[in-house]
């Protein structure tokens, strides 16, 4: 007997069912073939496999015996492969050991988490952080915790998965406002009961789209509706701002925001995430957001990591700058050969292709000729986009050789810009 045929079960027909019924909670995964189908047409562009990056130049990995020029990743201040930045993962390992082996309410605090929840806190001028093991973490376990029944959470319409997931798990209302819509936002605001209480959701930078999030007009109209407001900052922190801080202080409402999250794996080079605010707020968060609650605490190597990318951050602005010179650069090459981009100002270059297939195509074509880049498909963003990730790694050589063969290889494919 099969594994499968053992799992049909006889229903007696008296109980009202059919004679039959599949009752395998793994045939859905049978029929997911979605994938396989990519693959067999040679369109399948995840999971790709990198290795070590002995001997590979800046902005560049290896992926089997070749070297790839990355404008994929999220290491917007090129900080992973930084020498300090190794070196203290690596003594604080030393040091603590691999891992601590119990939650942060329990066994899990060490004094160097203590200490990086005050810098972090400290860098977005708030009274108190509180670290988690991702930026996913750090999103869900928030908007889960903070918010109940009678309350409202007030949403842009391309919020992150991570926020959204956090949104339902929550017994409060949502609203979603059309993106950096402040029109429809403040109608959302006024459908808001009297006796609502409200929070109001965005990312600073939007993480598919790379646009900045309207928080100028956002923030002072939150408030003046009673709302408190919450930013992600997770791709805003050390590639915006005076300081580095994000969109809330390059937009000069740092200050007036209640809630910021930043996540270690984009310029922190590291993994885990963070909330910021009033002392009484992180405090609950502690002793209630049940991820946090129930999970082990971040490794001593990681936690180090990102205090020292967040020294770097600060000590370092010339990364912001150019950073910020070479994908301005991106655009406007881009933009003067045809193609259509959204609208931004940050590391993130999206460009709009029509066609999804054309889009792995290309992704794919890409890659072979040595240079990866994020295909990004509808739903997970508004349009069809070939996401650039441009690091402070990138040189202005990079750009062109980036440009010429997105160029060719259109061209070649026939692909419409």
């Amino acid at each position: 007997m099969s594994a499968l045929t053992a799992r049909v079960t006889t229903i007696p027909k008296s109980a009202g069912s059919p004679a039959t019924v599949n009752r395998d909670v793994f045939e859905k995964c049978r029929k997911f073939t979605r994938p396989a189908e990519l693959q067999a047409a040679g369109l399948y562009m995840y999971f790709e496999t990198f290795g070590d990056r002995d001997g590979c130049g800046p902005g560049e990995v290896r992926r089997g015996d070749r070297k790839i020029l990355m404008f994929g990743s999220n290491d917007y201040l090129d900080l992973i492969r930084h020498p300090e930045v190794m070196e203290a993962a690596a003594s604080a390992a030393m040091k603590y050991g691999s891992g601590c082996s119990g939650s942060r309410l329990l066994n899990g605090t060490l004094d160097i988490h203590v200490k990086l929840e005050a810098e972090l806190a400290s860098f977005v001028r708030k009274d108190s952080a509180i670290i988690f093991g991702t930026g996913f973490q750090a999103n869900y376990a928030t908007l889960s915790a903070l918010t109940d029944k009678g309350d409202t959470l007030v949403c842009d319409h391309n919020l992150h998965a991570s926020l959204v997931e956090g949104a339902l798990r929550s017994n409060a209302r949502m609203a979603r406002f059309r993106h950096n819509d402040l029109d429809h936002f403040q109608r959302c605001l006024e459908n808001c009961k009297w006796d609502e209480r409200v929070l109001v959701v965005s990312e600073g930078v939007f993480s598919m789209e790379g646009d900045v999030a309207a928080l100028e007009g956002i923030i002072p109209m939150a408030k003046q509706y009673g709302a408190r407001t919450f930013v992600d900052e997770a791709h805003g922190i050390g590639v915006l701002g005076e300081t580095g801080a994000g969109a809330a202080e390059h937009l000069g409402v740092l200050d007036d925001v209640d809630l910021i999250m930043g996540t270690f794996s984009k310029s922190l080079a590291s993994v885990g995430g963070f909330i910021a605010g009033e002392k009484t707020v992180i405090d609950y968060l502690k002793h209630t957001a049940r991820p946090f609650v129930f999970s082990a605490s971040l490794p001593a190597a990681s936690v180090a990591a990102a205090a020292k990318a967040l020294d770097i951050i600060r000590t370092e602005p010339e990364r912001r700058r150019h950073l910020l010179h070479i994908a301005n650069l991106l655009r406007q090459e881009l933009r003067s050969r045809g193609y259509t981009l959204l609208e931004g100002e940050t590391a993130i270059v999206p460009v709009v292709f029509n066609s999804d297939v054309d889009l792995c195509r290309l992704s794919k074509t890409l890659l072979e000729e040595g240079i990866y880049i994020n295909p990004i498909l509808r739903p997970a963003a508004s349009q069809n986009l070939l996401r650039i990730s441009c690091t402070s790694a990138h040189t202005e050589a990079h750009v062109e050789r980036l440009v010429s063969t997105i160029e060719r290889v259109v061209a070649e494919l026939g692909i419409e810009k």
